[in-house]
């Protein structure tokens, strides 16, 4: 487990293990490539970041996951992996599911929600997420140790 303060100040609790948390997860953070490249969503507000939002009722995380990356960016899952959840300890307290996701296609779209749509990205994510033009999710230690950990099995696989 990895603990930390976000860029708000928040506790911040993350795990690999899946049911750490007694809490069910809410919301979703979906980290997405598209044909070797990282798939980002450019927030009106807060700039690149991953897609993801909240769990609407009667859905399930996976669906959450899959609506919010067509939402946001267009993109159709070919491969949903669970990797982490988070708790962040703030006003209103949750926990997030995160997932690496392998996108099929993207679909043009007139509307993408929140977002200006898709932003592809080549390259090490790592360095160029502290940029202005990034939103403050993506500077955090949770994208950080997911990436590591996406990477870490992309290795074992090429390997594989």
């Amino acid at each position: 487990m990895e603990i930390f303060y976000d860029q708000n100040k928040n506790l911040v609790k993350l795990s690999f293990k899946k049911n750490e948390w007694m809490q069910e997860a809410m919301h979703v953070l979906v980290i997405c490539q598209y044909k070797n490249q990282w798939l980002l969503t450019a927030h009106k507000k807060r700039g690149l970041e991953f897609p993801g939002g909240k769990r609407e009722k009667n859905e399930t995380i996976i669906q959450t996951a899959h609506r919010e990356v067509m939402e946001e960016t267009g993109g159709i899952i070919d491969r949903l992996q669970w990797i982490a959840s988070y708790q962040v300890f703030g006003e209103e307290p949750f926990v997030k599911d995160v997932f690496f996701a392998r996108i099929s296609q993207l679909v043009p779209k007139d509307d993408y929600q929140e977002t200006a749509g898709p932003v592809l990205i080549k390259g090490d994510l790592m360095e160029i997420r502290l940029d202005d033009s990034f939103s403050f999710i993506m500077k955090d230690d949770v994208i950080k140790y997911c990436i590591s950990s996406i990477q870490n099995e992309l290795l074992s696989e090429r390997k594989g």
